[in-house]
C-alpha cells in the first residue's frame, strides 16, 4: 500500500451516523429522559469534587457571531471539565462570514476539531454548516430557537419540584427564540405552555411549531399576561430587545411596558410557582427586581445548569448512551 492510499480521505467505515443539536425537536421524548438523568448524575459528580473526564483528547470549536457571557463560560468550562480543549473563534478573527463561504469553513473546522457551537443569528446559517460538516454541531442561539437554554431550563425545573410533564409553562414577553424553543418542548416532553406577548410581537408558529407537526393543543394566547400566569407552575421570561434588534429598542420598551413579571403575577401563579429568566435581565424592565431577587426565583441554578446540560449533550452526541 502507498502512502496516499494508506491515509482516509472520508470518515472511517462502519462510523455511527453524526448527530446536530439545531433545535429541541432533533432529540425524541426518550432521548431527554436519558440526557436528563446523564445530567443529574454529572453534575453530582461535579458538586461531590469527583473527575468526570470521558471527552480527554477531543477538542471543542466555539464560534461567536453573537456575543455571550453564559454561552462561552458554560461550555469552554464543561469541555475542559470532560477532559477537552476549545478553540474559540469569532467572525472578527476568522474567514466564517468574510469571504470564505461556510460550507467551507465547515468542512475545514470539522476536520481539525472533534465537536462544534455556534451561536449565530439566522438559523439557515447554522443549518448551511452543519450539512456540511463532519462532527456534530450544537446551537448555542439562533434568532429562531435556543434548545440549550431551555433544557437547563427543564432539568432546573425537574431539580426542584419533579417531572414537568402536565405543568403549565407561562412565558411572558417577546415571541422569541426562547418562546419557539419552548413550544417545541412542551409539544415533546407533554406540558401545557401558555405565552402572552404584546401585539405584533407573537409567537411566530410557523417557525416553532407548523413544521414540525406540533398541534395548537400545546399552547394556549394570552393578551393579558396576568390570564397566562394563573395556576402557571413556572413563569418565565427574557428581555424585551433581544440581541440584533437595538435600533427597536425604544419602541419595544413602550409596547412592553405592561409585560414585566410582577409580584402580582407570581401571585396568582400556583402556589410553588418557581420564575426563571435566561439572563442577562434588567430589573424593572421584564422583571421586578421583588421577583428576580425573589424565593421563587431560580435563575442562578438555572444559569449554572447550562454548564451541566451541556456536558452531558457533548458527551451524548460523542459517545452516544453510557451506563
Amino acid at each position: 500500500m502507498s502512502f496516499k492510499q494508506g491515509i482516509p480521505s472520508t470518515l472511517p467505515q462502519g462510523a455511527p451516523p453524526v448527530r446536530h443539536y439545531l433545535q429541541f425537536t432533533d432529540f425524541t421524548a426518550d432521548e431527554y429522559a436519558y440526557l436528563l438523568a446523564r445530567t443529574a448524575f454529572i453534575k453530582a459528580k461535579f458538586k461531590r469534587f469527583e473527575k468526570h473526564q470521558p471527552l480527554v483528547d477531543r477538542t471543542l470549536a466555539m464560534i461567536f457571531e453573537k456575543a455571550s457571557t453564559r454561552t462561552r463560560v458554560s461550555f469552554e468550562a464543561g469541555m475542559y471539565q470532560l477532559g477537552g480543549s476549545v478553540v474559540h473563534l469569532t467572525t472578527g478573527d476568522s474567514q466564517l462570514g468574510r469571504s470564505e463561504p461556510i460550507e467551507d469553513s465547515a468542512r475545514v473546522i470539522s476536520r481539525m476539531t472533534d465537536i462544534v457551537m455556534i451561536r449565530t443569528f439566522e438559523q439557515t446559517k447554522l443549518e448551511r454548516f452543519a450539512a456540511h460538516s463532519r462532527v456534530p454541531v450544537i446551537n448555542g442561539l439562533t434568532n429562531e430557537f435556543h434548545p440549550c437554554q431551555i433544557l437547563a431550563d427543564i432539568f432546573t425545573y425537574i431539580e426542584h419540584r419533579g417531572p414537568i410533564q402536565g405543568k403549565t409553562v407561562a412565558w411572558v414577553g417577546d415571541g422569541n427564540n426562547m418562546a419557539n424553543t419552548w413550544l417545541q418542548a412542551a409539544a415533546l416532553l407533554g406540558f401545557k405552555l401558555h405565552v402572552s406577548t404584546p401585539s405584533g410581537y407573537e409567537l411566530d408558529a410557523k417557525i416553532a411549531a407548523t413544521a414540525h407537526g406540533i398541534s395548537s393543543s400545546s399552547y394556549q394566547t394570552y393578551s393579558n399576561p396576568m390570564d397566562a400566569c394563573r395556576g402557571a407552575d413556572l413563569v418565565t421570561t427574557d428581555v424585551w430587545t433581544s440581541m440584533g434588534f437595538e435600533a427597536e429598542n425604544e419602541v419595544r420598551r413602550q409596547a412592553f411596558e405592561k409585560w414585566c413579571v410582577t409580584e402580582e403575577m407570581m401571585a396568582v401563579a400556583a402556589p410553588n410557582a418557581l420564575f426563571m429568566h435566561c439572563l442577562p435581565a434588567h430589573r424593572g424592565e421584564e422583571v421586578q427586581a421583588e421577583v428576580i431577587d425573589g424565593p421563587q426565583s431560580v435563575v442562578w441554578d438555572e444559569a449554572e445548569n447550562r454548564m451541566h446540560v451541556q456536558k452531558a449533550l457533548m458527551e451524548y452526541l460523542l459517545l452516544g448512551k453510557l451506563d
